[in-house]
This record gives structure tokens, sequence and C-alpha cells, in this order.
């Protein structure tokens, strides 16, 4: 509750902006909307909203990636705070961003056209409003950091996967081939997915096989000593 200790000092607005990831055919995209208020309305913007009173930057945070998606236990983490002073023309306002990963089998189509929004590649990403852009560059940075170093790679999908998608996946994230075969035996040596008796034969006749991650095999790939890294 507000005690009036700091009633001499500067206010201004805190605010949230997610950096929401998506992977599909073959491509890593962002969930981008149109803005719908002044300043820069109609123009590109990452989906955000402000920080209440009563709630924490996580929180805030969580309730903006559930308007978006519908979506909760999302993986999320925060990137960094923003703060020029004239980053925003509306006012002074502070913003926080945090990038999410979200299995897009899960997206309901129908939030898109509610927001005006569209997932977008990586790659083909517009100029956006204020600093997003850069929040968005220092999102990609801080994931693939964590992907090479933590298993978060997975939280892309939903359960099961095929080694196919995951190194499509890692090329989507990195922006550059990997050898197949070197890929396949780093994930091998691992011990850390279970093979399923089912194939994907979506894309061919032969089909690959589906894969899920065994959160058991990792901690104990990590308690023996070992390092994750992709």
């Amino acid at each position: 509750m507000p005690t009036g200790f700091y009633s001499h000092d500067a206010k201004f607005l805190v605010a949230v902006d997610c950096i929401i990831f998506g992977f599909k055919n073959q491509e890593l995209n962002i969930l981008l909307t149109r803005r719908p208020l002044e300043p820069n309305k109609g123009e590109w913007s990452l989906m955000g909203g402000f920080m209440d009173e009563n709630e924490s930057l996580d929180k805030a945070a969580e309730k903006v990636l559930y308007r978006y998606t519908r979506q909760k236990g999302i993986y999320m983490e925060q990137v960094g705070a923003y703060g020029d002073i004239e980053r925003d023309p509306g006012d002074r306002v502070v913003s926080v961003a945090y990038y999410a990963l979200v299995r897009l089998e899960e997206f309901d189509t129908s939030l898109a056209k509610a927001f005006d929004a569209k997932w977008v590649n990586i790659q083909q990403l517009p100029r956006l409003i204020f600093d997003h852009n850069l929040m968005v560059d220092d999102a990609l940075r801080l994931l693939r950091y964590k992907v090479s170093l933590q298993p978060i790679i997975f939280e892309f999908f939903e359960g099961k996967f095929t080694l196919p998608a995951l190194q499509d996946l890692w090329e989507a994230i990195y922006q550059m081939p990997i050898d197949k075969r070197n890929f396949r035996k780093k994930i091998a040596a691992m011990g850390i997915l279970d093979k399923l008796d089912v194939k994907d034969k979506s894309s061919s006749k032969r089909g690959a096989f589906y894969y899920t991650f065994n959160q058991k095999k990792f901690n104990e790939f990590i308690e023996s000593g070992n390092r994750f890294s992709l």
C-alpha cells in the first residue's frame, strides 16, 4: 500500500512488452500486432501492457501473455529494461521486456484476428514502434545463449517431436545450417530423449520417429557431472 514516503519523487509508468516466439513450417516467428491507440496507432508493435499497482513484473508479463495467447504456464524470461527518456512519445514510460516460447499447435488462431495480429518470420520483421526492434534483437541474443546451455528448445513442442523438426528449429533460431550427423550424434550422446514407436509420415513415406524430452534423464545427466550443450 502507498505510504506517501516518496510523494515528492518523480512518477512514471512501467510497461511490459513481450517477444512471443513460435515455431512452425521450419520458421521461427514472432507475434506482432497493429498498435490500437495513439501514439503510433496502426504501426507494428510487440504485445504489451502496463503493470498494475498491485502486481509484480512477472505477473504483468503473464497477464499480457495470457491475453494474447490464452495459454498458461508458458516459458518466459526477462530480457531487460528500456528507459530512454524519449522512447515513448506518449509519456515517461520504462518498459521491461520478456521473451516467451509458445507452442503454436495450441495457439487459437481466432485471437490473431481479434487483436489484428500475425506471426512474422524473424528474418522479415518490419520496422516496429519505439525501441521494439532493439528488444527483439536482445531477446534473440538471449534465446540463442540459453538454448545452447539449457533444454528450453523443447518448450516449443507439444510433447512429441521428430529429430528433423528439432534440427529445423535449431537452424531457425541460429539462422545457420548444422550437420545432420553431428547434430544427431550430440543429441544421442546425452541420452535425454525417449524414442516413441510412432512415426511422422507427413513429409515422406519412410517417415521419422517421434521423440519426447525426458526430464528425469536430463536431471541424471546433469547430476552425473555432464554439461548440456546444443
